[in-house]
């Protein structure tokens, strides 16, 4: 049953002053910086534990809150803010007459502003804390305390960041805060303890080994507002998910424009496709399609080898590296226009050698993310969203099996693999040819496997790339043995494939007809 609201008899004030304070955070940053500011405008300061010890020490007339509640810290800490005269110094409506005779009643004092930031559960996941320890540093009181200020935000400020003292200390000095502000703190708290608690449920979730819970909680940080979307008509903006993934959105930026949407759409997956290798490897990227891809024995030949693949589509393109960008390196990328650069790190003959193209935007990640970590992706469908896990997986050669009369030499057997786990970052139907290592035709996102084969093969002819006796590889199963065909036309002496359609015997019949080796992963990549 829903709770209705007594008829409002006043307008809402717009400046409430500021008499009483309580603060209570385990981030200090600020700190004394702000209690000083609130004793300077004559603020009465409660606040518990450490946090009341720091004020203390720093010379600040502090009440704990145990003597304002006339009750002792109990349970190390448990119960402490979880009393009467705190909530209800937080809740009572200063235009309720109730709700003034009660505080006269209970002796309740008016809590006027809250400062809370909650215990640090994330930071003692991070650290790899063990499940006691974890379950430990579940805030309780701070998140009640937050909730009951929020919703009497029309007479109590609250307070969840450091970033926000300045406002708040400002707007006090010129006579209370004001509803603009209250308003917008409270709907910051909110989403601060919707936060907090998405964060437990996905710890809890994971104790439990619950890979899709009953109810799906998502948390994410505003990063940036972006100029527009895909297009200029669309808005968008970035949020960090918290985990620190080394990637685009925790990369430093050191020079350039304004990353775009589709900027950082490109650049995230240009840097997921060359972390998955451990040798020197650079992906040169176009609409989240690879134009080159290729490993090195040092970044300059792999750079050379990628744009080699498609150097008419590198133009514009995302160059992503997974070794220090070197200067010679360097030297060679800027020859052409690319939009982003992307490295672990930039040396400083690097830098000094992108500082001339001013406009070109350069990411430094500071490290590659671990692939094989176990994330999930999201997406949006009409009326709610698809949840998957990402597409780690990584076929070895002891996975691989041998369909054909003939096996893969050595080489094309290095090549196969290097060809297969490009084919995972590549569109739908995926084509992919290979030659030592580096890719020498790439067919994207087309609605027939054949047709992605013929582009593949066409853009090799046209880019003048050596495609005579590479090998090809399929992120699906042909479903037919045109595609196939197409590919042995083209030059391809080898095949990786997942296999599975009802057409594998007649597919691996006409590779046997044409000398090829085949090879059958048993896994699929589709990417859309």
């Amino acid at each position: 049953m829903s709770v209705v609201a007594k008829p409002r008899t006043t307008p809402r004030p717009d400046r409430v002053a500021v008499k009483t304070a309580l603060l209570s955070v385990s981030d200090k940053a600020g700190l004394l910086d702000f209690a000083k500011g609130l004793a300077a405008s004559g603020v009465k300061i409660l606040s518990t534990g450490g946090t009341a010890k720091t004020l203390r020490e720093a010379g600040l007339d502090v009440t704990d809150v145990s003597d304002h509640t006339g009750f002792p810290e109990i349970m190390d800490g448990r119960v402490k803010t979880l009393h009467p005269k705190i909530h209800g110094g937080l809740l009572a409506r200063r235009d309720d007459a109730d709700h003034l005779s009660a505080m006269t009643t209970q002796g309740i004092e008016g809590i006027d502003l809250l400062v809370v930031n909650l215990y640090p559960f994330r930071e003692t996941v991070a650290k790899g804390g063990d499940y006691d320890n974890c379950v430990e540093n579940i805030d309780i009181g701070g998140p009640a305390m937050l909730r009951a200020a929020a919703k009497n935000h029309d007479f109590v400020t609250v307070v969840t960041s450091p970033d926000d003292y300045a406002d708040v200390l400002k707007e006090i000095a010129e006579g209370g805060t004001t509803l603009a502000l209250r308003r917008r703190l409270a709907a910051r708290t909110y989403a601060t303890t919707a936060s907090y608690d998405s964060a437990i449920s996905a710890w809890f979730s994971g104790q439990l080994g619950e890979t899709f819970p009953k109810t799906l909680s998502v948390s994410a940080t505003l990063v940036d507002t972006l100029r527009y979307g895909e297009n200029p008509h669309q808005q968008a903006a970035v949020y960090s998910d918290g985990s620190g993934r080394a990637g685009v959105v925790t990369a430093k930026q050191l020079q350039g424009k304004e990353l775009s949407y589709n900027n950082l759409n490109d650049t995230d997956a240009a840097f997921e496709l060359v972390s998955e290798f451990d040798s020197p490897a650079v992906a040169i990227i176009k609409h989240a399609n690879p134009c080159g891809v290729a490993l090195g024995s040092d970044m300059i030949s792999a750079y050379h080898a990628a744009l080699a693949c498609d150097p008419v589509s590198a133009f514009g393109g995302i160059i992503a590296l997974n070794r220090t960008l070197d200067g010679p390196t360097a030297a060679e990328i800027v020859k052409i226009f690319s939009e982003v650069i992307i490295a672990p790190e930039i040396s400083a003959e690097a830098r000094t050698i992108l500082a001339d193209k001013k406009n070109v935007r350069v990411l430094e990640t500071g490290g590659l993310p671990n692939f094989a970590d176990a994330r999930m992706t999201l997406k949006t469908i009409s009326g709610g969203w698809l949840l998957q896990t990402a597409d780690n997986g990584h076929i070895t050669e002891a996975e691989l099996q041998v369909v054909t009369d003939r096996a893969p030499t050595e080489q094309e057997l290095k090549d196969l693999l290097f060809a297969f786990r490009v084919c995972k970052h590549v569109k739908s139907n995926a084509i992919v040819y290979a030659k030592g290592g580096k890719t020498v035709g790439i067919g994207a996102g087309q609605m027939s496997r054949i047709d992605s084969s013929r582009i593949a093969a066409w853009k090799a002819k046209e880019a003048g790339t050596e495609i005579q006796n590479s090998v090809v590889a399929s992120d699906a199963f042909f479903p037919f043995p045109d595609g196939l065909l197409a590919a042995a036309d083209a030059g391809a002496t080898a095949v990786i494939q997942p296999g599975g359609s009802i057409k594998d015997k007649d597919v691996i019949a006409a590779a046997n007809d044409r000398g090829l080796a085949m090879v059958l992963t048993g896994m699929r990549h589709f990417r859309h």
